[in-house]
């Protein structure tokens, strides 16, 4: 499956996260509470041997040497070499029934042990050799890092993917399925991820009715991260909406700015339809816009443009409330539209052309709906498009790991 959406991470994006990584890494360490370590074991040629640790410490953490890079046709390769930790605690172990007294020391190296005892007694001596034949899957440094591992708080130890959304809610109405449809791709320069971008209805998911065409995302890599959104990203929104009852607005008096000129009512209505005199005198008027189909975006080097059809029904308001059907007319325009990113949002507005009309039904006999061509455009440019573009002034959240923010943003606009 093409992706709707590609997420690319270069060499300098892997650089930053390591740094940050590692930072988080340390300052987790510094904080760190181990439990203490019990149990039993079997060391050659001694026998069985009980032993304790308690008050466990890390005192040093340090990786002198370590890096992410990807490698083409396989994947992320992580590189450490001189991994330092140096553990601090008391240790007891009883061999043979014979207690030895605990003791105070120091665990240096990943899966080596050195402690610092009182080479004149006995008993420490005897217990350092039994903790220095330990088989190196039982012994007490591994367990000791593995008990690190458990408990660094999840982001130190998941996976850069796993901390990526899977899916986002958007509002109460839809949601966006940023699931990966294929397996990371990675050159020598940057890793891509395929995300399957597509905008979904929260009462009822559907089908999408059109596959995403292959999205051809240019080659650069000088940047730490780049975002590719589609036009079938921007198109299964329009759907979504669509299905869920969003694309529907009502235009009253009370939302004509004064600056119009004009009264939402019959008698502005009489000069280009005679008989609502007649039928509804004075009586205030009310538009219900929506979209009998989902609006079609295309995307090419000078933004995005599409022309959607919103079908406007008009209604008189009687002296009961209730409303009277007049007209129903059908609106077309041309729509263009500028994507922008905000505090790891995709946000946009749009600015429109003339209306086109053409008139589907009416209650109130035939009419010429070219006379009503200026009026349809400022009540549809100074209510719906305002309400349209502080939709879109909130945005939809990118696919960015929780905490990770975006600076110096560039957008740019491609075929």
């Amino acid at each position: 499956t093409n992706p709707g959406v590609v997420v690319r991470i270069t060499q300098a994006g892997l650089d930053y996260a390591h740094q940050q990584g590692i930072m988080i890494l340390e300052k987790e360490l510094a904080q760190l509470k181990l439990p203490d370590i019990s149990g039993d074991t079997r060391v050659l040629r001694v026998g069985k041997v009980r032993y304790e640790l308690s008050r466990l410490r890390l005192r040093e953490f340090h990786l002198p040497y370590s890096r992410i890079t990807p490698v083409s046709n396989v994947g992320l390769q992580v590189s450490i070499a001189n991994a330092f930790a140096e553990l601090d605690g008391d240790w007891r172990v009883k061999l043979f029934f014979v207690s030895v007294p605990s003791s105070s020391s120091s665990y240096s190296g990943i899966h080596s042990v050195s402690p610092t005892l009182d080479p004149d007694r006995f008993f420490s001596s005897l217990s350092l050799l039994c903790f220095g034949h330990l088989q190196p899957r039982n012994g007490t440094a591994h367990m000791t890092v593995e008990v690190i591992c458990s408990q660094l708080s999840p982001p130190c130890h998941s996976s850069l993917f796993l901390m990526l959304t899977v899916t986002a809610r958007i509002d109460s109405k839809t949601g966006i399925d940023y699931s990966l449809v294929a397996p990371p791709r990675a050159t020598a320069q940057y890793l891509d991820l395929d995300l399957k971008g597509e905008f979904y209805s929260l009462a009822k998911r559907s089908t999408v009715p059109f596959s995403p065409l292959p999205l051809a995302f240019p080659s650069d890599h000088d940047r730490m991260v780049y975002f590719g959104v589609s036009s079938y990203f921007l198109n299964t929104a329009g759907i979504a909406y669509q299905k869920a009852g969003a694309l529907v607005f009502e235009i009253t008096e009370a939302m004509v700015p004064k600056e119009a000129g004009f009264r939402l009512d019959t008698s502005v209505f009489s000069a280009f339809i005679p008989q609502l005199e007649e039928m509804y005198p004075n009586m205030p008027m009310k538009f219900r816009l929506s979209a009998p189909t989902a609006p079609f975006l295309t995307i090419g080097p000078g933004g995005i443009s599409f022309q959607p059809i919103v079908d406007a029904q008009a209604y008189a308001i009687l002296p009961d409330a209730s409303l009277a059907p007049l007209f129903l007319l059908s609106l077309v325009r041309n729509v263009s539209a500028v994507i922008n990113e905000r505090s790891g949002r995709i946000v946009g507005s749009v600015n429109v052309g003339r209306i086109r009309l053409s008139l589907k039904e009416s209650a109130v006999g035939t009419f010429q709906v070219r006379m009503m061509q200026s009026i349809m455009n400022v009540i549809t440019s100074s209510t719906l498009l305002p309400r349209v573009n502080a939709r879109l002034n909130e945005g939809w959240h990118l696919p960015m790991p929780n905490g990770v923010q975006l600076s110096n943003v560039l957008v740019k606009f491609h075929q």
